[in-house]
């Protein structure tokens, strides 16, 4: 079965998620110490090896941090740090001066899955508040290289699968603005649940009959 969904659903869909992300976006500011501007997310139905490839691509400069997202749905949040991140928050956060590497120390490597469980938590949150469901976001974990095993094991073969891609931009440090890349995707079931409760509403948010 094909999913699709209307204009007015994408745009349902759409605001929830920005609610969600702003709050995390929120959240990173504490802690990095900066200005973070949320680009409104996007929303794509793609195909399993389209999504593997938009992984790989950002995989080849960034550490990766999993979260898996649990209970009523099913799903999983990809962070991206890059180099210039690994740099500023090892300054801001762990006191440590440290270059632009993506190869991380133990200090490093907990600082970024703590960071990606506070954001990931308040995203959440606010997706449960605002569905009416429950859900919540398991601990986080640096794959590595087992990041692609783990993505094509959430993945079915030849099968549209519902991806919904956002990012955050604009990290400002100083004069300079640096992406940080948060990927969110749902498995098929998980997608449907959604539309269906977002079919249940109107668009002003009153239970239909």
């Amino acid at each position: 079965m094909d999913l699709s969904m209307t204009d007015l659903e994408r745009d349902i869909i759409r605001e929830i998620l920005n609610i969600g992300l702003a709050r995390a976006a929120d959240s990173f500011a504490i802690i990095a110490q900066e200005r973070v501007l949320l680009e409104v997310p996007n929303i794509d139905l793609l195909m399993s090896d389209d999504i593997l490839r938009r992984v790989q691509d950002y995989q080849q400069n960034h550490v990766v941090i999993q979260s898996d997202i649990r209970g009523d749905f099913n799903g999983t949040t990809l962070m991206f740090f890059s180099g210039q991140h690994v740099q500023r928050l090892s300054r801001v956060c762990l006191r440590l001066a440290s270059g632009e590497s993506i190869d991380l120390n133990e200090l490093q490597e907990s600082l970024l899955l703590e960071i990606s469980n506070i954001i990931t938590g308040a995203l959440v949150t606010q997706l449960a508040n605002i569905l009416k469901a429950n859900i919540y976001g398991a601990p986080p974990t640096a794959p590595g290289d087992n990041l692609m095993k783990t993505i094509q094991g959430l993945l079915p073969e030849q099968q549209m699968q519902p991806l919904i891609f956002s990012v955050i931009t604009q990290f400002s440090d100083k004069d300079n603005s640096v992406e940080l890349p948060l990927m969110l995707f749902f498995d098929r079931a998980t997608f449907v649940k959604i539309l269906d409760i977002i079919r249940s509403y109107d668009f002003l948010g009153a239970k239909m009959a």
